[in-house]
């Protein structure tokens, strides 16, 4: 059966990745490229239900594991409504967030361990990992500064956390580019759009062209 792509755009809050996901959008469909654009948690409708209820800003006693295993409910039913489907049917799925997410907020910044939410998100995802992630890094005070520019962008329960758990979430994140380097592609987040939407297309560009056998 033909197979599509499955590429995540990841970082911590403010890094501009979900910007860079819909430029990636518009450039592969004037190519004639088919992709889908979805983000988590969220994506369908009883995982936009479940992430109204992780990022609701009055959910503060919301304790560590719950958000955990809300974030992989989630993903799960993400996972098997729409983007399996998709990859099956041979498009390029780009996801805003996905397994990596989980592992530097809830794994590394809440203390749960990266081990411990991996086997709760491979019970929740099976074998369906994505073909790579584009990892949008910046500094935690750059990034919190872009979101207070930003009034259009929902400031949500994790963007209000003390400085001190977003850097540990940049922390987490460059724990995991060494511990999955084979699928991680760092890029530079602080620099200008252009220069940031330069890089991510040639990424793009060499993995379709790494795989025109299954498009």
């Amino acid at each position: 059966m033909k197979k599509g792509l499955f590429i995540v755009f990841e970082g911590p809050d403010g890094s501009g990745k979900t910007t860079l996901m819909n430029l990636v959008g518009d450039y592969l469909k004037n190519r004639g490229i088919t992709c889908i654009l979805t983000r988590e948690p969220g994506g369908i409708n009883i995982s936009e239900q479940i992430r109204e209820v992780i990022l609701n800003k009055n959910n503060t006693k919301m304790d560590g594991r719950t958000e955990a295993l809300l974030y992989a409910a989630s993903r799960r039913q993400h996972l098997v409504e729409k983007v399996i489907p998709a990859l099956n049917d041979g498009k390029i799925v780009l996801c805003d967030r996905f397994v990596l997410s989980s592992l530097a907020y809830q794994g590394y910044a809440r203390g749960l361990g990266i081990d411990e939410v991996m086997n709760i998100n491979m019970f929740a995802i099976e074998e369906y990992m994505p073909d790579i992630n584009i990892l949008f890094d910046i500094e935690p005070e750059i990034g919190l500064k872009r979101i207070e520019k930003n009034k259009e962008r929902e400031v949500n329960r994790l963007d209000l956390e003390a400085i001190e758990f977003h850097k540990k979430v940049r922390e987490g994140y460059l724990i995991l580019e060494e511990k999955f380097k084979d699928k991680v592609v760092k890029i530079d987040a602080s620099r200008n759009i252009d220069s940031v939407k330069e890089d991510v297309l040639l990424i793009i560009d060499r993995i379709i062209d790494k795989n025109k056998h299954i498009l």
